[in-house]
């Protein structure tokens, strides 16, 4: 008997990935449920060959289902995360929510799965954020060789990263510069079409942005809490997939040479890196790709045992949809998860 799955905002960008992804890898689900909220009641959403109908959140029944897919934002996570989790359905949550809850597994599986176990206080698993989860797969195999102690990033993130009504505002303000037309920003505090935001959510005390913060915190309880962090994090015109500028000192010698050949073997990690016009990824590539690609791999003669390299990665897959059906994935195959029985129709 295979498995049934929720998908909670089945109507958004991450929402409808989620679903595609589930359909692509073949998830060994008998059931698939699009829930949104009262607004998107009967929208249809694709899922592989087939088109799914959305239900309400609100009236939805968990008791038979076996995981949650949960993309509907922090504030509906914080309320129908733990009444789902109590109904013995795990929730694999892509809100900053639960990220920091000490009884939350933080989770990306090619670099702590062994993590999940904790799962079962809540039955509630967090998704990190996007920008994250690419720089963690890079950095985990080159920590296990040389110990990271500090990093430096300059994040590139694509309108994306902040729904589909920021894709529209990238597109409706890239026409009026060509129409002449006004342009007023609203989902971004300026304007983004052919410029650049230095400012990812609110800002904090000590002048860095939560985006900012999420990096170095998520990185320490994902990673290694001995780790430091410190991130600029930059909105760019871009629609799909982010990039970062990164920089890291390690406690052990490490050439570029050897970082690119353990990069080359790591799990999640694409190396294009040929060092000639062209030879690198941007973030056009990227879009609709699985893997973490790495590129410039180069050594800091700055600073003592460092190295300079450029992380590109589809924010919506591997940044949010992907990761949480690989959760899922390593949820049924570590048998961790065993399929309820289903209510009689």
């Amino acid at each position: 008997m295979g498995y049934k799955v929720a998908v909670v905002g089945a109507t958004g960008n991450v929402g409808r990935e989620m679903l595609d992804i589930l359909a692509e890898r073949g998830f060994p689900a008998d059931e698939v449920v699009a829930l949104a909220s009262a607004r998107s009641l009967g929208t249809e959403v694709s899922f592989g060959d087939k088109t799914l109908k959305t239900k309400v959140l609100d009236n939805y029944d968990f008791s038979d289902t076996d995981i949650c897919l949960m993309s509907a934002g922090g504030s509906v996570s914080k309320e129908w995360s733990p009444k789902i989790g109590q109904q013995g359905c795990v929730v694999i949550d892509n809100s900053s929510a639960w990220r920091y809850d000490a009884e939350v597994p933080l989770i990306v599986p090619e670099v702590n799965a062994d993590a999940i176990v904790g799962f079962t206080k809540k039955n509630i698993i967090a998704n990190p954020n996007c920008s994250t989860a690419q720089l963690v797969v890079a950095l985990k195999p080159l920590h296990d060789v040389a110990r990271i102690k500090r990093v430096v990033v300059a994040t590139y993130q694509s309108v994306s990263g902040a729904g589909k009504d920021a894709m529209d505002e990238l597109f409706t303000q890239t026409r009026a510069v060509f129409v002449t037309d006004p342009i007023e920003p609203q989902k971004f505090p300026k304007r983004i079409a052919f410029n650049l935001i230095p400012h990812i959510d609110v800002f904090m005390e000590d002048g860095y942005t939560k985006e900012e913060w999420k990096m170095m915190v998520e990185t320490k309880k994902i990673l290694d809490p001995r780790i430091k962090l410190t991130a600029t994090c930059v909105r760019v015109p871009v629609f799909i997939s982010h990039a970062e500028a990164v920089n890291i000192e390690f406690d052990q010698p490490i050439s570029a040479e050897e970082a690119t050949d353990i990069l080359r073997e790591a799990p999640g990690c694409l190396v294009i890196d040929k060092r000639e016009p062209g030879g690198y990824i941007t973030p056009y590539e990227a879009a609709g790709e699985d893997a973490t690609y790495i590129s410039r791999i180069r050594e800091d003669a700055t600073v003592e045992n460092g190295l300079s390299m450029w992380i590109v990665s589809d924010n919506l897959r591997k940044g949010a949809a992907l990761n949480a059906v690989q959760i899922a994935e390593v949820l049924i195959n570590r048998k961790l998860i065993k399929p309820k029985a289903r209510k009689a129709a």
